[in-house]
């Protein structure tokens, strides 16, 4: 399974969606939810595992019903995603070792690389693949994790990401070793590189997402962390997590000047650090814990 269809693909079977607050907030899946709550208050806290009544009320916060919560938490440890673990009367739930690795790499996605490149050194990763056409979903799942990688289709078979991309760990998952070949390159000087960039990402697509983003959340920043800080993060970190996975990091000088990805992560960074001590402050009190055996 890939990590990014983990975090976002549809879902046949997940019926529950966040209720409708009256504003012009996104819906956020409850498996998308369910996994930035696991991020913010599992990964970083320590291998624990959660009551799922805590969970529910969490994510009540945000519009996500018990039930939509109890059968996402049930199709989830069902799929190895989440680990159960029973004590007495109550039900826990951790992290599985592939969860792990999907909430590490979106960590570091939102808090270490950032969403704008200052600092491109003017390489590309090219990767060219050719599948048998039966292979659709071997095709599917490699167009996927190389999206999430910052790949972008400069042909049908060739696909680009700015800098020096390690992507063969991805490939060698899919077992796709042998369909694919990876190169690491410059452009040409007779290569328009803003037109290439233009060619392959639909930065009109990219730029309009930071744009909401940040229209919708700038009207938090005068609020704080507000009475309900734990769910106020919740959906920040969800909703970025979502914008920025559409945007493979290109490089800021060949991007127009009023890029709007910099405005955004403004915000965003000012109302997660608003929200962080006291949003942990709440899941210290809130959430009933027990370590992993």
């Amino acid at each position: 399974m890939a990590d990014d269809d983990i975090l976002y693909s549809p879902d046949s079977s997940d019926t529950g969606r966040p209720e409708s607050d009256g504003s012009d907030a996104p819906q956020l899946r409850p498996q998308s939810l369910m996994l930035a709550f696991f991020g913010n208050h599992v990964l970083e806290e320590g291998d624990l595992c959660v009551y799922s009544g805590s969970i529910i009320d969490v994510l009540g916060r945000v519009g996500v019903g018990e039930h939509a919560v109890r059968s996402t938490l049930t199709r989830m440890a069902n799929r190895g995603l989440l680990r159960r673990r029973r004590e007495g009367r109550r039900m826990y739930f951790g992290l599985t070792p592939q969860v792990t690795r999907v909430l590490e790499d979106g960590r570091t996605r939102i808090w270490k690389q950032g969403a704008v490149d200052d600092d491109w050194d003017g390489t590309w990763t090219q990767l060219a693949f050719s599948l048998p056409d039966s292979w659709k979903r071997q095709r599917h799942d490699l167009r996927s994790r190389l999206a999430w990688s910052g790949f972008g289709a400069l042909y049908s078979g060739l696909w680009i990401a700015p800098g020096d991309v390690d992507v063969s760990a991805v490939v060698a998952e899919l077992g796709l070793t042998d369909h694919v070949k990876i190169f690491h390159a410059r452009a040409d000087a007779a290569t328009d590189i803003g037109l290439m960039i233009r060619d392959t990402w639909d930065l009109g697509s990219i730029a309009a997402r930071y744009v909401t983003f940040d229209k919708r959340w700038a009207a938090h920043l005068d609020a704080g962390a507000a009475d309900d800080p734990i769910g106020i993060r919740l959906r920040l970190v969800s909703e970025w997590l979502g914008t920025i996975r559409a945007d493979p990091r290109l490089p800021a000088q060949h991007l127009p000047p009023d890029w709007p990805a910099r405005a955004a992560q403004l915000t965003f960074r000012r109302i997660a650090q608003q929200t962080e001590a006291p949003a942990l402050r709440m899941a210290r009190e809130l959430l009933d814990t027990v370590p992993p055996r």
